[in-house]
């Protein structure tokens, strides 16, 4: 019979969805290689000792395998922070280490990058779980971490036999598999003990073993678990047999059947075929359906308490799991009441990057796009640090180093790309990248200004858009304004909503030599230059409308002087409508939605700025902008 082998959703979509991270962010030749002081304690087994930490490379390629420890040296605080001081150098390259064995497994050299774990992981680091790219997981991880209790004092390795007769040699004519313990193990669920491997000499252990064995075979098969089964054949005392239910192997000749035949729940399911859901199997369909249904997890609910390890909760979360409970999911515009208390898991710097040094009167670019806007070739008109950042769902994932591999120009451009996820889509505001030049005069405005803490201050820039998708940017005020005499550019929507920048004056910005400074006005939604204390975006205004106005309201109630550069300018450039811009032209309760939030952000402001706030209550009983996106 078949197991009952559900996803149990409640007590381990945590761990699905981690492990669904686990197969694009892994670990590979960019870790360090050389051994650390050590620093800490060893983790007991059981409950983590620390947070989950993926082992995630600075180039952002595909590996094979993937390391999860439970480090002491994370603090709480370390998850979803940004870091942006300045990062150490790259550690040494591992790959050549294992680059002198031939191989003819399809994973190439990263699927030997197992073996150099115990001297490229940190050496205070005494446990590690290391997984497979393409396994799903039924259960809570800290199950598989607690068979670490189970090991002996000597055992080092715990692994699941290999439910195959590969290591038999039984399979074909003239078939000469490397040797292994019985039918072996398979490697792609592994529990290491690295102090003990560290401690038995584990890098002289497997390479004298790979160099012998490698005398009369020509290469490994199966990458690192030929090794790691040589290995064991000739040390038996250190492996920890694990059971079968924690590696149910799908592989083209799998005797798997034999294992969930009899048990009574599935934990790990590994699609060990080269043709991976494609594999031919009996009872694939129901394999298949079980990897489609964790696919379809809302990653939200890594926010719940689904574990029993004690934790400290972060602050405010009592608080925010309440104001969600009590949300009516009857009411019309329940996805943005939603959305606003939602707070998404942060991801940052995938790419590789190199702060540049802090100047005085620095100046960041600060950009969300959405993962169809980001245009490699206009990033580089950017004179200065750039921050863009996008946001898109758990599944599908989309990698980042695609972005790059296929541009030089990003490759070369791109500081740090920061990315927000969700478990599903609700409204997001993407917005089209402004580009801003040249920094060096908004810092130079900046420094004429005297603008500091003392001096509330919001310069605007002025905005210009073209409706050519092949462009050549001008870099300097006076190409701008030939652009804009003929007809290559306009001032920023002036044929459909010109009161969003009408009060940033245009024609005395044309002969502007000097910051001026312009009066707020009903619906303005300039382009800012801001200091970083200044009031954040209003969180209700996700996807269109009034993200931008709601923001330069709260600045002009708190008195930010409003001033235009003269020299600095943004082009918006063309792109296709957004969804939710859509959505609000086709929607009447998108629309309703929308003027219910406005009501209570006016509501908000009057509370927070007495009768002050009246002065904005005109601007939010006006139609909002049929804006094109």
């Amino acid at each position: 019979m078949l197991p009952r082998g559900r996803p149990r959703a409640l007590g381990a979509a945590a761990l699905l969805l981690l492990l669904l991270l686990l197969g694009f962010l892994l670990f590979g030749g960019d870790l360090g290689c050389e051994r650390r002081e050590p620093g800490g304690r060893a983790g007991a087994p059981g409950c983590f000792p620390g947070p989950l930490m993926p082992r995630v490379p600075p180039d952002g390629r595909l590996r094979r395998a993937a390391a999860l420890d439970g480090d002491p040296g994370a603090g709480p605080g370390d998850h979803n922070r940004s870091d942006c001081g300045p990062q150490p150098p790259p550690p040494p390259k591992c790959e050549p280490q294992v680059s002198w064995i031939p191989n003819k497994h399809y994973s190439g050299l990263y699927g030997l990058m197992k073996l150099v774990l115990p001297s490229a992981l940190p050496a205070e680091l005494a446990r590690v779980i290391v997984l497979d790219t393409d396994v799903t997981f039924a259960s809570d991880i800290s199950e598989l971490w607690a068979l670490f209790a189970h090991f002996s004092d000597t055992q080092a390795i715990g692994l699941v036999e290999n439910q195959s007769d590969w290591y038999l040699g039984n399979l074909w004519k003239n078939h000469r598999p490397w040797p292994a313990l019985g039918r072996g193990f398979n490697t792609g669920v592994i529990l290491l003990r690295l102090d003990r491997l560290r401690q038995a000499g584990w890098e002289q252990m497997w390479r004298l073993t790979a160099r012998r064995e490698l005398l009369s075979l020509p290469a490994t098969s199966l990458a690192d678990q030929d090794i790691f089964n040589a290995v064991i054949k000739e040390h038996p005392g250190l492996v920890q047999r694990l059971p079968c239910v924690w590696n149910v192997q799908l592989s083209d000749h799998t005797l798997a059947e034999r294992c969930y035949s009899e048990a009574s729940d599935l934990k790990v399911i590994h699609w060990n075929s080269p043709k991976k859901l494609r594999v031919k199997n009996k009872h694939v369909e129901f394999f298949r359906n079980f990897y489609l249904t964790f696919l379809e997890y809302d990653g939200n609910l890594l926010r719940r308490e689904l574990f029993v390890c004690p934790s400290q909760p972060p602050p405010g979360a009592e608080q925010l799991q309440q104001a969600l409970a009590q949300l009516d999911e009857e009411d019309p515009c329940f996805e943005f009441r939603q959305q606003q208390l939602t707070v998404h898991r942060v991801h940052v710097t995938f790419l590789p990057h190199e702060p540049p040094p802090p100047r005085p009167h620095d100046v960041t670019l600060v950009a969300q796009l959405s993962m169809d806007r980001t245009w490699p070739t206009m990033w580089c008109t950017v004179r200065g640090p750039y921050t863009p950042s996008t946001s898109f769902a758990t599944w599908p994932w989309p990698r980042p180093s695609r972005l790059t591999s296929s541009s030089v120009t990003l490759t070369s451009c791109l500081p740090i790309l920061s990315t927000t996820t969700s478990g599903r889509p609700g409204p997001a505001s993407t917005a089209a990248p402004p580009v801003v030049v040249p920094t060096r005069r908004i810092r130079a405005s900046i420094e004429q200004l005297g603008l500091g803490s003392r001096r509330k201050a919001a310069l605007v820039v002025p905005a210009f858009e073209t409706l050519r998708y092949r462009f050549s940017f001008p870099h300097s005020k006076v190409e701008l304004l030939a652009l804009l005499d003929a007809g290559t550019l306009y001032t920023f929507r002036y044929h459909e909503w010109p009161r969003g920048h009408a009060p940033t004056d245009y024609a005395r910005w044309r002969e502007a030599q000097a910051p001026y400074r312009v009066q707020w006005a009903a619906n303005y939604e300039p382009y800012v230059v801001v200091p970083r204390d200044c009031p954040r975006y209003d969180p209700r205004f996700v996807g269109f409308g009034w993200n931008k106005v709601a923001h330069i309201v709260e600045l002009d109630a708190q008195e930010y002087e409003l001033l235009v550069l003269p020299e600095a300018f943004t082009i918006h450039l063309p792109h296709a409508p957004s969804l939710d811009i859509s959505r609000f032209r086709s929607s009447p309760t998108y629309r309703d939605c929308l003027q219910a939030l406005k009501d209570e952000f006016h509501q908000d402001l009057s509370r927070h700025h007495g009768a002050a706030a009246l002065k904005y209550l005109p601007a939010l009983q006006q139609p909002q902008s049929p804006a094109r996106g």
